[in-house]
């Protein structure tokens, strides 16, 4: 009898706020008061790739969704490990966000003698955002004037030219870097790599003609390739993107079989994040991806939205780190 008497006066308190406040506010209030103030969306790289530009696109719908400033703040550095490592010690309550990339959360557990946090532990997945092909690009006029039309021109110009092609990259240990790699293993070539604190200062030097080839993710080197400044050799993908349908894959213009380095990146938390939010975000962010006017845009950019649970997100996380382990092994690549 007692528990029925504070259940009816619960009730009528809810009733009397929501009659005071409009009945719209009862749901947000019943459910969660989370978020009462701005949420951070970390980005471990610098801003202009395709990690930022992922990020500022589903910060402003996650803005509308739940009423509060959802803001993305980039912190740069060590392959992502840097802004990894920041989510990874923040409080788990909802108002620290990180996206994730193939680097941070396939690639750089293998490719690190030692991190600062662990990938799987110290994180809450909350969902896959989107998946992308990298593209192998030229600044085009380097292309022309070395005389390089596809991979197979690219690969007798740098056998021929050992050791003086330089390779940019977003970072140690991001799909760029291995991207390339890979393509040093399979080719039988060598380029020095240079790494830079994200895609888009890597792109600006490439475009500036310091760097001669890079691995980039197809939606931040796109633009730069469809204004004629960059030269796509080939997609890093298995098939084709509907982005660049004239582009070839990389076993089609190079005969390199099996060449597969595509990234992912995705929305995850800090470890003792409630679920209740973290589903509650992924929820919002599968139900953006599925309006037409976004998932145009990202398929535009070459991007391939997702928006799936955070358990299905984990096991694609646990998968991508076993097979960029793989080729972290046989690439022979390493960072202290």
């Amino acid at each position: 009898m007692k528990h029925t008497t504070s259940f009816t006066t619960r009730r009528a308190a809810l009733a009397l706020i929501a009659s005071s406040m409009g009945a719209s506010a009862l749901p947000a209030y019943a459910q969660s008061a989370w978020p009462n103030r701005p949420v951070r969306i970390v980005v471990p790289f610098a801003a202009g790739g395709t990690t930022d530009i992922l990020a500022r696109a589903v910060a402003p719908e996650l803005s509308r969704a739940f009423g509060q400033q959802f803001i993305v703040d980039n912190r740069a550095g060590a392959g992502g490990n840097v802004g990894a490592e920041i989510v990874a010690k923040s409080p788990g309550d909802g108002y620290t966000l990180l996206m994730g990339t193939v680097g941070t959360h396939g690639i750089n557990r293998a490719l690190y003698d030692k991190l600062p946090f662990d990938p799987i532990k110290d994180f809450a997945p909350v969902t896959l955002v989107a998946g992308v092909p990298n593209v192998m690009v030229m600044p085009a006029e380097k292309a022309r004037t070395m005389g390089i039309n596809n991979v197979r021109d690219f690969i007798k110009y740098a056998k021929a030219n050992p050791a003086k092609l330089n390779m940019a990259s977003s970072g140690n240990g991001t799909s760029i870097h291995l991207a390339g790699e890979l393509f040093k293993t399979m080719s039988g070539t060598f380029m020095v790599h240079f790494p830079y604190r994200g895609s888009g200062p890597a792109l600006l030097d490439l475009i500036g003609g310091t760097m001669d080839v890079m691995f980039d993710n197809l939606p931040s080197a796109l633009p730069h390739i469809r204004a004629g400044k960059l030269k796509a050799l080939a997609v890093t993908s298995l098939q084709r993107s509907t982005a660049l349908p004239d582009v070839p894959t990389m076993e089609e213009a190079g005969g390199l079989k099996g060449f597969d380095a595509t990234s992912w990146f995705g929305l995850l938390a800090p470890a003792g994040t409630p679920p209740d939010i973290v589903n509650r975000i992924q929820q919002e962010v599968a139900k953006s991806l599925g309006t037409a006017a976004i998932k145009e845009k990202m398929v535009a950019q070459g991007a391939i939205p997702s928006g799936n649970t955070p358990a299905e997100f984990a096991r694609h996380i646990d998968a991508e780190h076993k097979k960029w382990a793989q080729v972290v092994k046989a690439s022979g690549a390493k960072v202290d």
